[in-house]
């Protein structure tokens, strides 16, 4: 999911800080003034990295990225340093928050209008079930921020998905080693054994959308929120392999004019294989996507009104509010507030990868949400005349046998997949 575009500076910016080094100065102004512009470059990227702009405490991350640069490494990017320093902070997070911990996300029970996802794995359900389980989980999602739904995807769909995003990245590392990923890779929160991999418009991922968007019931909840002119704001695939590292808890935006009331977006992550505790699943905050929360989220300096006066009113909410995890069985998904904090944790499980297919649907009432987009430009730029409806309507035509061949019924299904042969 979008952030900090920090490739241009790992490509292009190295510290070396031994004899012979790249950057050679001959007085300790000019290395004092060298080493205030760094920290300041790293700082400023940190903070944008999760979108609320105070994510560090500054004065700790001015002497941290002192004691690492001068750790006499042979060559050590900017970019690694700020990896390190966010790496630490999470350590400390996860440390903070273990007593907490509220168990896996549990599935979300509806009275009165059935149970399940529909889709594949859930059975077929008719458009009036679908719109009133919608009704139901978008009552539940304004509320907690996050919700789980079972059997949206079935197992062979997964599969074949899995499959398909497994041979996509292999392609894609092997275009981006010689600088033509054609914006494959998506920026992401701690690279290391990480990726986050944009999705083009094939016959694959139509089938996929069509079963989320038309046959789950996701679709009716987005658009029970969102209305039906929402607009597909990402389409990615987010993989986590054995070695990644927890990430920082953030917020994907912040609160809209700082108005609880105005959703931003909403992000549907469904597992492609059973995820289990040790392959790095995700961590929401339920009841954390509100303008309090994010303003005490905020707050890294201690307070003396504190309870706990060797906590800041952020570290003392990362304590007290619990989480849970997304630990899915394959097909399920959790839908969750942009305004949520949340992260990735670590994948400890040798030879895993967490692969999360996911979309997200903007808010047409807004501007720009605060976040840039993990999605293929050419999806991007047609972002305006992806609504809900239009894209429901278009993946019925092309995924109905009957009606395939008339290329009006789908048109800009039919321009992407050409734009992205």
């Amino acid at each position: 999911m979008g952030t900090l575009m920090w490739h241009q500076i790992k490509k292009n910016t190295t510290i070396k800080t031994k004899k012979n080094n790249a950057i050679n100065t001959n007085t300790s102004s000019t290395n004092a003034l060298l080493l205030l512009v760094v920290s300041s470059i790293i700082i400023q990227g940190i903070n944008s990295f999760t979108v609320c702009h105070k994510h560090h405490q500054q004065q700790k991350q001015h002497s941290s990225i002192i004691t690492l640069l001068n750790q006499q490494q042979p060559s050590y990017g900017l970019y690694e340093v700020q990896e390190e320093l966010i790496t630490k902070r999470a350590i400390y997070e996860e440390t903070l928050m273990k007593d907490k911990y509220d168990g896996p996300i549990q599935t979300n029970k509806l009275k009165g209008v059935g149970s399940g996802g529909g889709g594949f794995g859930g059975g077929k359900a008719n458009a009036s079930a679908l719109r009133a389980q919608g009704k139901g989980y978008a009552k539940i999602l304004k509320k907690d921020g996050v919700i789980r739904i079972d059997n949206i995807l079935s197992k062979e769909e997964c599969d074949i998905i899995s499959s398909f995003v497994t041979e996509l990245r292999a392609q894609s590392d092997d275009d981006d080693d010689n600088n033509n990923n054609n914006g494959a890779f998506a920026e992401v929160l701690l690279r290391k054994n990480r990726c986050d991999l944009t999705m083009p418009i094939n016959d694959i991922t139509i089938n996929a959308l069509n079963t989320i968007l038309n046959e789950s019931t996701i679709g009716a909840t987005i658009e029970s929120i969102l209305g039906k002119k929402a607009l597909l704001y990402e389409f990615s695939c987010l993989m986590s392999d054995y070695g990644s590292n927890r990430q920082n808890i953030h917020p994907d935006t912040p609160v809209y004019n700082n108005d609880n009331s105005i959703p931003v977006l909403y992000t549907c992550f469904i597992a492609l294989q059973d995820v289990d505790i040790d392959m790095g699943p995700t961590l929401w905050m339920p009841n954390t996507h509100t303008l309090d929360v994010h303003t005490a989220f905020q707050q890294e300096e201690q307070s003396s009104s504190n309870n706990n006066e060797s906590l800041s009113p952020k570290d003392q909410l990362l304590k007290t509010k619990p989480h849970v995890l997304g630990t899915l069985p394959a097909g399920s998904c959790g839908i969750f507030d942009s305004r949520l904090l949340h992260c990735g944790t670590s994948n400890k499980k040798p030879d895993s990868c967490r692969k999360v297919f996911y979309v997200s649907f903007q808010n047409p009432k807004i501007g720009y949400p605060g976040n840039p987009p993990s999605i293929r430009p050419e999806l991007k730029q047609m972002k305006d005349k992806l609504s809900l409806d239009i894209l429901k309507k278009e993946l019925t035509a092309y995924c109905n046998p009957k009606k395939k061949g008339k290329v009006d019924n789908y048109p800009l299904i039919d321009t992407l997949m050409n734009s992205m042969k």
